[in-house]
């Protein structure tokens, strides 16, 4: 039960993707306000990645604890568990086909369709749109002065970065910064429309081609459009002085054919049949092991708290942390201090677990023999 004081508390979450959403709504469901800060104008989740699996374990249940499970479930793709692995010769590794009469634990939704769910669902006004944290003062008393970009300050109880990679939050517990990985990423787009031969070659999930410490990955998500990603093992500085043009479009998928030119022709025309935008970016991640000294008002999650490669459990882990400081703030009442601990103290063991498979994984991805060293791995989870 909420008593007085909890409703009184002010609770200030900075960041608006799925993690910081889930939490307003859990809070909320809870009796509990909130106010998310998002330095975005309005919501752009829908721009910031493609599908997403939301597993049972994690993201299932923060869905469940919102009240929003069977909602999610009647509009989640099944099919888009699908999955094929090829090696750069275009020989088959994996076919996994989803049974759409036994759907499995871990189905599809894109980033936009799952945060508009959790935004239909928060009471107007919660989110403030265009609230760009510049710096949270604490005080002696356990409260932070929050500083905004747009001139706007604030006073909250307790501040959560929700905030992602390079979180203007997590200084104030840790000096722990991210760290590139050795991988780098190009992102394309195809539309299935113009190019259905790829879509039946793709599956209605994910494709993987691995080979040469190279992989091209094509998802396709609830739009029609395949989301394309070119990995590489690269210097932090490749792509500046790489040379190809990544805001000519065009002239930017002719030099990263060259990259891939003795690969097979189908994998080759993820790059050839895609349009829009080539999008380039450095894969990032804290330490595995990240842990900090409790302090008052403070505490982080989602990548914030933990950010590993994109190779894992994601959005699902941020959405697991949303529910899990949601409850414990609930279960002590008022207490946001021992709310903290108890939270910070589960999400070590689950969220350093998880953050070892991700780095993991993408490292394996793009190792030597890397298609049977996957094959391997997914035969274990696969039925």
């Amino acid at each position: 039960m909420v008593d007085m004081a909890s409703k009184e508390q002010r609770i200030a979450i900075i960041g608006g993707g799925p993690g910081g959403l889930m939490l307003a709504l859990i809070l909320q469901k809870k009796g509990i306000r909130s106010t998310v800060y998002e330095r975005e104008i309005s919501d752009t989740n829908a721009l910031r990645g493609g599908s997403l699996d939301i597993h049972e374990d994690s993201g299932q249940l923060a869905l469940r604890e919102a009240g929003l499970l069977e909602q999610f479930r009647s509009i989640a793709r099944y099919e888009g568990q699908d999955m094929r692995l090829f090696d750069k010769h275009g020989k088959l590794f994996i076919n996994n086909v989803a049974d759409d009469n036994m759907p499995g634990s871990r189905p599809e939704i894109d980033r936009g369709i799952l945060c508009e769910l959790l935004l239909n669902a928060i009471e107007p006004g919660r989110i403030r749109y265009g609230y760009k944290l510049i710096e949270a003062l604490p005080s002696d008393d356990g409260k932070h002065e929050l500083h905004f970009e747009n001139g706007h300050t604030d006073i909250a109880d307790l501040v959560i970065g929700a905030d992602g990679a390079f979180s203007r939050v997590r200084p104030l517990l840790t000096d722990a910064v991210a760290e590139y990985t050795g991988i780098s990423r190009i992102d394309l787009s195809i539309d299935t429309e113009v190019h259905p031969e790829l879509a039946a070659f793709n599956s209605r999930g994910s494709m993987f081609g691995l080979g040469d410490h190279k992989a091209i990955s094509g998802q396709l998500n609830g739009d029609g459009r395949i989301r394309v990603g070119l990995s590489f093992r690269a210097e932090r500085d490749w792509l500046d002085y790489c040379g190809i043009p990544f805001g000519q479009p065009e002239e930017a998928r002719r030099q990263l054919l060259t990259y891939f030119d003795d690969w097979a022709e189908p994998l080759k025309n993820y790059i050839r049949c895609a349009d829009g935008d080539v999008t380039a970016r450095r894969i990032y991640t804290l330490p595995i092991v990240l842990r900090w000294v409790s302090k008052p008002g403070v505490t982080l999650i989602g990548d914030a708290a933990h950010l590993a490669p994109p190779a894992g459990d994601g959005v699902n882990l941020a959405m697991r942390d949303a529910a899990e400081l949601a409850l414990s703030i609930d279960h002590h009442s008022g207490e946001l201090d021992k709310a903290i601990e108890a939270y910070e103290h589960n999400m070590y063991t689950y969220s350093s677990e998880s953050a070892r498979m991700s780095y993991d994984n993408i490292q394996l991805m793009l190792s030597d023999d890397a298609v049977t060293k996957i094959k391997n791995l997914l035969e274990k989870f696969l039925v």
